[in-house]
């Protein structure tokens, strides 16, 4: 088996294939092309952080499991999107490195033959050309609904910018939704749409938590990376999702978002499938104290904690001057340091009583 280096990561060929790793796979008439591994470095770099002592550290993950990629063809990355915010729901990739314990697309897995567990595939995505980019105009297109589009082997593969590339000139609105500050890189290519909104899932101030949570960029990278791309005149949006009881702090993100976000959404930890043993087991070991309360929602399906804070969140966008929704999706940019906070607690079942 061939063995060398590729970039900045070591990658392990199969014998009997030629093919070099990322190249588009023209014409085979298979989905599965080839298949590749990639162990990451030793250790990996994912923000810093400041510790009792005011000493600022830098991060790393020494826990990584070897990654497997594989290039797939696909006719159409463009898919048309059930998800409330409608349009089209387009994912570059299949999977995500960052691996959020939490991730309700862990679900793609039964779709796509994986056994693996989540966070530790990526099938990179080559598509036939966009040809008439003006076909989506008037439309909302979704990037990474079920993916990150910006993952960290984004940076290698480049689909997501291809996307945008093959895109230039359209109407449609372009959401992004990512946890990564790499889309920093496309700031030339969101420029040109008339229509653009960056979203950033922030659910903690604590890196600790976030640590324990996902293998994304830090949220101190997150956060600038907001600010550049607000400052650059593009919408923003910080998605406190999902909303761990007793541990996010919501009120504490709006306070340090506000100078430089549009939108702010909410919406619940939802636990279901594979990953709610894994949460509750977290909890029990992590929060001791917060398991009754966990065992409340999540097992005994009680919304009492939820309808407590909608009420709370309420209120304090009133005190503040937020502007304050349910279930919407308004578009345009909010007074600066005020921006409109948007209630998707369980979607339609949690109103406030009018």
């Amino acid at each position: 088996m061939d063995c060398r280096w590729n970039g900045n990561r070591q990658k392990k060929r199969e014998s009997g294939c030629e093919t070099r790793m990322g190249a588009p796979h023209r014409g085979t008439g298979k989905k599965e092309s080839h298949t590749g591994f990639y162990k990451r470095r030793p250790a990996v770099y994912y923000g810093r952080r400041t510790d009792d002592t005011g000493i600022t550290e830098t991060i790393y993950r020494e826990d990584m499991e070897q990654e497997i990629i594989k290039d797939i063809d696909v006719q159409s990355v463009m898919t048309k999107s059930s998800l409330p915010v409608g349009g089209y729901s387009v994912n570059p990739y299949v999977g995500c490195p960052h691996a959020c314990r939490y991730c309700y697309a862990s679900f793609m897995k039964r779709f796509t033959g994986h056994a693996e567990p989540w966070g530790t595939f990526l099938d990179v995505k080559h598509w036939k050309p966009i040809g008439n980019p003006h076909k989506f105009d008037g439309q909302r297109i979704v990037i990474g609904s079920v993916t990150d589009g910006y993952n960290p082997y984004e940076e290698e593969f480049r689909r997501t910018r291809k996307l945008l590339e093959e895109l230039k000139g359209t109407t449609a609105e372009i959401m992004i939704c990512t946890k990564s500050d790499l889309v920093l890189r496309d700031l030339d290519l969101l420029k040109n749409f008339p229509k653009v909104t960056v979203s950033w899932s922030v659910n903690t101030l604590d890196e600790q938590f976030r640590l324990d949570m996902d293998r994304a960029v830090s949220i101190e990278r997150r956060l600038y990376a907001m600010k550049q791309v607000y400052d650059a005149g593009i919408r923003t949006v910080c998605f406190i999702s999902p909303i761990f009881p007793g541990i996010t702090d919501v009120k504490a993100i709006i306070n340090q978002v506000k100078d430089f976000t549009d939108l702010i959404w909410l919406e619940n930890l939802n636990l279901r499938g594979q990953f709610k043993g894994d949460i509750m087991n977290y909890i029990h070991e992590k929060h001791p104290e917060l398991a009754p309360l966990y065992d409340e929602i999540y097992n005994k399906k009680r919304m009492d904690y939820w309808k407590t804070l909608e009420q709370e969140i309420s209120t304090f966008a009133r005190e503040e001057g937020y502007p304050y929704r349910i279930n919407d999706l308004p578009y345009g940019r909010s007074l600066h340091g005020k921006p409109v906070i948007v209630n998707y607690f369980y979607h339609e079942k949690i109103r406030l009583r009018k």
